[in-house]
């Protein structure tokens, strides 16, 4: 990748955002598959799909690294609930608790 002062036109930039998209597509697959090994193991340890001191250490953990990378944090914030929210539901739905 590019970086974004190396990009001369508005279609090298948009290039260079594309294929960042694809990437963070591509990570978030990759947690979803985490979230769904979660599920199995959540089954066999007898564990509810919400957890909220988990879901306020993932925030906090985001919140800081957002921070320390000069990302809003409120904009982590949000992205992350929303994210944790939709794994929590996909949780619910297979073990029945939603």
């Amino acid at each position: 990748m590019k970086a974004p002062a190396d990009c001369h036109s508005m279609q090298d930039l948009r290039v260079q955002i594309d294929a960042l998209d694809a990437e963070i597509v591509a990570k978030l697959v990759a947690r979803a598959g985490y979230i769904d090994r979660a599920i199995v193991l959540k089954q066999g340890e007898n564990m509810p799909a919400r957890i909220n001191d988990r879901v306020e250490d993932v925030v906090a953990k985001v919140r800081a690294r957002a921070a320390d990378q000069g990302l809003d944090p409120n904009l982590a914030e949000d992205l992350w609930r929303r994210i944790i929210e939709w794994s929590i539901a996909r949780e619910e739905k297979v073990l029945g608790q939603g």
